[in-house]
């Protein structure tokens, strides 16, 4: 579990947060009023692709078609675009 989700889940023991299997190092925040955990995607991409060895694009691809639509749910996490 990477430091930061390990602070939130301890930090709101309260919330039921909706946890993105595998991606825990991809955890950047927390949003409060619905209790969601916020993912930065490009820490998802990298996931991808240094820890499951994909190609930059294939893990693009993946995360956009399995992953976000996966956790597409009103309580799921926050895909948040934190590269510009």
């Amino acid at each position: 579990m990477s430091q930061t989700l390990s602070k939130i889940l301890n930090a709101y023991p309260e919330h039921d947060f909706v946890i993105a299997k595998g991606f825990n190092e991809a955890v950047i925040g927390v949003e409060l009023d619905e209790g969601r955990l916020i993912y930065s995607v490009g820490k998802c991409i990298d996931v991808l692709v240094y820890v499951d060895n994909m190609p930059i694009e294939d893990a693009e691809d993946y995360f956009q078609e399995h992953v976000m639509t996966a956790y597409n749910k009103e309580d799921g996490p926050i895909w948040a675009n934190t590269e510009f």
